[in-house]
């Protein structure tokens, strides 16, 4: 159970320093494989997860892998250590609070899986 004040939120980590899109789908697959090692199991997910893509800016036309996990704080931050040991010291990892609203599917998914009504 999480401390008291540190209830499940949206969580973004971010990916940087993908050259292409093929490279950062192509880190998907490991990173869901550290999230869920045993796809096949009864649900809910420790740590409901979700990925989209991102570009850098108008300057780097890099991709930028972003997997959102809806969690503690401090589960987040662990997820993130985990992330960062799997892609490597190249690439910047960067953890912070996510909206919500860009992420429905995987709100939807926490509530189904939890059973919560109205958290969000």
């Amino acid at each position: 159970m999480p401390p008291p004040g540190d209830e499940p939120r949206l969580y973004e980590i971010r990916i940087h320093g993908c050259p292409s899109l093929e490279e950062a789908l192509a880190l998907q697959a490991p990173i869901e494989h550290l999230l869920c090692p045993d796809p096949d199991h009864a649900p809910p997910c420790d740590v409901p997860w979700s990925f989209t893509l991102a570009g850098e800016g108008e300057e780097d036309d890099s991709t930028v892998l972003v997997l959102g996990v809806l969690t503690s704080s401090e589960q987040a931050a662990q997820v993130a250590d985990r992330v960062r040991t799997l892609v490597g010291e190249t690439r910047r990892i960067v953890l912070s609070e996510g909206e919500p609203e860009e992420w429905e599917e995987l709100v939807e998914q926490y509530r189904f899986e939890e059973g919560l009504r109205g958290t969000f």
